[in-house]
């Protein structure tokens, strides 16, 4: 989810340089909802290697790739930017008609992708993930490498109001998004409830999404602790990005839905304690703000997250 998301500022780039581009976007099936909620995509073009490669020779997978293939090789590109830069990811760019962009040897995420392309860039690996997608945008189109802030191109305005009333949410809320990919980026429970408490006393309610049954328990675990606080029904990024678009704020850890929060300009905190932030951090898009907290084996307090919290207020 992190990599859609940090790729988002491009559609915006291409188009200031471009205005009467069509941008067609390859996107793994589950994330089709994030692409969706940029208006200036002209054509989704959906996925599936994460489920495909399961049941690869089934003859619903076979039929499924066949479709997808034929899909991409409708069109004769200008340009295919591969951002990804991974063997899987430059799959796409040879089964595409177009000349192909993307990084050189020493800058790609998977060197050996590297030499299917057909226009390689060096692109340097000490700057944000966002950064760098924009600076290969830049050179394969061949326009300045942006400087400004970035525009995610995602408006918020319309996905409050989109809210099912069925829904029936608190008044003033913080989105809690305790949930990771991995345990050693979890936060403690114990933090959880301390500033969810701290929100409490201030009038603010934590609601807390979640995405499968260990989830489910850890967001119970905390609301059990709490008297406002909500766990969520089980909701698609779709239902997610509208309840969000509401919020106060969001506070998560390293978690795709963290990005998604600061791509919707909501004022959110990132909580890091086993990856660091520099590269991959939250990075709010111009006149927003986005707090990274911790690091590698460097866990922030409940303190330091409410400190963090006051100050997106200032």
């Amino acid at each position: 989810m992190g990599d859609v998301i940090h790729n988002l500022p491009i559609i915006r780039d291409i188009h200031f340089h471009f205005p009467n581009a069509i941008i067609d976007w390859v996107v793994e099936e589950g994330f089709v909802d994030i692409v969706k909620l940029h208006p200036e995509i002209t054509n989704i073009i959906p996925i599936a290697f994460r489920r495909w490669r399961k049941s690869l020779f089934s003859r619903k997978t076979i039929a499924e790739i066949s479709s997808a293939i034929n899909h991409l090789r409708q069109t004769q590109y200008d340009y295919i930017i591969d951002s990804q830069g991974l063997l899987k990811s430059v799959l796409i760019t040879l089964l595409a008609h177009g000349p192909s962009y993307g990084r050189s040897w020493k800058t790609n995420r998977e060197a050996f992708a590297s030499l299917f392309y057909r226009h390689r860039f060096e692109v340097p690996f000490e700057q944000h993930s966002v950064g760098r997608n924009r600076q290969l945008t830049a050179l394969a189109l061949s326009y300045p490498n942006p400087s400004n802030s970035p525009d995610y191109g995602l408006a918020s305005t319309h996905l409050a109001k989109a809210v099912s009333p069925a829904l029936k949410l608190p008044s003033n809320f913080v989105l809690g998004l305790h949930a990771t990919s991995r345990d050693s980026k979890l936060w403690p429970i114990a933090n959880w409830i301390e500033v969810g408490q701290s929100l409490e006393k201030m009038g603010i309610s934590l609601l807390l999404p979640w995405a499968n049954n260990s989830e489910f328990e850890r967001a119970s675990t905390i609301a059990k602790q709490l008297k406002f606080a909500l766990v969520l029904p089980k909701l698609s990024i779709q239902a997610l990005a509208e309840i969000s678009a509401s919020a106060k704020a969001a506070i998560g850890v390293d978690t795709g839905l963290v990005h998604l929060a600061v791509a919707l300009n909501i004022p959110s905190i990132a909580i890091y304690t086993d990856s660091e932030p520099a590269l991959n951090g939250a990075l709010a898009a111009e006149n927003q703000i986005a707090f990274n907290l911790g690091a590698k084996g460097k866990t922030p307090s409940p303190k330091e997250v409410l400190t963090a919290f006051k100050n997106l207020f200032v």
